[in-house]
């Protein structure tokens, strides 16, 4: 058996950290971004026989992990074994150590043993420590970040939230990030409901049942169909449009009809609303450009008028290039990067704005709690950066070559008249309004953003 001991230093009291461990979402934020881990199914609580049963992916091989809960002294520990997973054994105990009335040390405690026995530790042994380190790094970083996140609204009263779109690449860390904060999540979905915080709705034939709105503080609108996942063709330009006019409609038209409203409603946009307009300086109070993407988003916001017009405080999130490894433009990327295949798209001038995952969901956070936060707000870091600085700095943390040219003519006949406005063409724009409004990023600067999320941080 091999033993392993990490220790983080948390500014939070023991009872602020240990509740933060019981919440559903808590095993989501902790699980590295670069991991592929889903969770089929999850205990109620850290009570002991409880079971975790979750997909993973190990390169080409995919399987499950099965933990079990074994032992727990309510806010002091908690340990789980593995029943079935990628090791012979595996042991986790989690001890949570009041050093001040303020400060809490989490110390992780993990036995575990190879497949293959010597043959296992011969050729795995430093491949599998190196993820093990990496991964309670990951986790130390991803538990300090959010509870100081969320200490910053201690004073608040949590919020009961609707959110729709939960499934997609921001709704699967959003929905854990809310969680952990103690706001109540409860999820729109357009299939059978599974479990207790789940509501059905179908936005196409105009069903929202507008009980679901009883206590409901927030509303959150992610859905939509893919704008990039697709080739255009008019059938699908047509359905991106009406995914997001029908559903921001009924979402809004049902709360203003209510007579107890929901305080504040937050609508997903995007910075496409304002075209392609080469180096120039864009705020939220830039005018909006031309193109399929412009009119789209321009139809988007509008939709949310009757709730405006009802006093709801609205908001537009004009979000950027999202980065995280588990999809997005960042995800596609990865694997030509790897293979040392990266590099400029097109002339590589074009502007890329874009925003790291956590600065964006804790900017959602900070735009709901925050009264006097209303309008249109651009999520992106402060430092957009031209498309080949990006794929210069993305190889550059991957440790691999990444000036292979993808010619724009090559890129227009792979992906058609997406090819133009989503990566050829860029906007320059600055988050002036979310700045304004007091919010600090994590990751302004973009090396940094990629290092966090890949787990390629700079030896200390």
């Amino acid at each position: 058996m091999v033993n392993y001991l990490h220790e983080t230093r948390v500014e939070a009291s023991r009872k602020v950290v240990w509740e933060w461990h019981t919440r559903e979402g808590a095993f989501d934020r902790l699980s590295p971004p670069w991991e592929n881990i889903e969770t089929i199914s999850s205990p109620p609580d850290l009570s002991p026989g409880g079971t975790r049963v979750m997909k993973m992916k190990i390169g080409p091989i995919k399987m499950k992990w099965i933990a079990e809960h074994t032992d727990m002294i309510v806010g002091e520990l908690f340990a789980d074994r593995m029943v079935r997973g990628p090791f012979k054994r595996w042991w986790h105990t989690h001890h949570f150590i009041k050093e001040k009335p303020n400060v809490t040390i989490i110390r992780d405690e993990v036995s575990y043993e190879i497949p293959l026995g010597f043959l296992g530790r011969l050729f795995g042994g430093r491949y599998v420590r190196k993820n093990i380190e990496n991964m309670f790094t990951s986790r130390a970083i991803s538990l300090k970040r959010d509870i100081m996140r969320h200490q910053s609204f201690s004073g608040f009263s949590r919020k009961r939230i609707l959110v729709s779109g939960a499934s997609g690449l921001i709704g699967s860390q959003l929905i854990p990030f809310l969680d952990t904060g103690g706001h109540e999540v409860i999820q729109l979905v357009r299939r059978k409901p599974l479990d207790k915080n789940q509501r059905f709705w179908d936005p196409e034939k105009g069903e929202l049942d507008p009980s679901l709105f009883d206590g409901i503080d927030a509303v959150i609108h992610l859905g939509g169909v893919g704008i990039g996942d697709k080739r255009w063709s008019k059938k699908r330009k047509q359905a991106i449009v009406d995914s997001r006019q029908k559903s921001v409609k009924l979402l809004s038209e049902t709360m203003a009809s209510l007579e107890k409203k929901p305080e504040v409603f937050v609508v997903a946009s995007a910075i496409g609303i304002y075209g392609d307009r080469g180096d120039e300086d864009l705020d939220e109070d830039s005018t909006h450009g031309t193109g399929f993407l412009t009119d789209t988003a321009k139809i988007w916001e509008s939709s949310a008028d009757a709730a405006r017009e009802a006093g709801i405080r609205t908001i537009h999130l004009r979000t950027g290039i999202v980065l995280t490894p588990k999809g997005g433009a960042l995800g596609r990327m990865l694997f030509p990067f790897k293979m040392g295949a990266g590099g400029p798209i097109g002339s590589g001038k074009q502007w890329m704005s874009w925003i790291s995952m956590d600065d964006h969901i804790a900017a959602v956070q900070h735009l709901i709690m925050t009264k006097n936060c209303e309008g249109v707000y651009n999520l992106t870091s402060p430092n957009p950066v031209r498309q080949k600085s990006f794929a210069k700095t993305l190889g550059r943390v991957l440790r691999r070559p990444a000036f292979a040219p993808l010619p724009g003519f090559v890129v227009r006949i792979m992906f058609g008249e997406l090819a133009r406005p989503l990566l050829l063409e860029g906007q320059k724009v600055n988050p002036r309004r979310l700045l304004e409004s007091g919010f600090e990023f994590e990751h302004p600067n973009l090396e940094d953003a990629f290092r966090d999320c890949l787990g390629k941080w700079k030896p200390q």
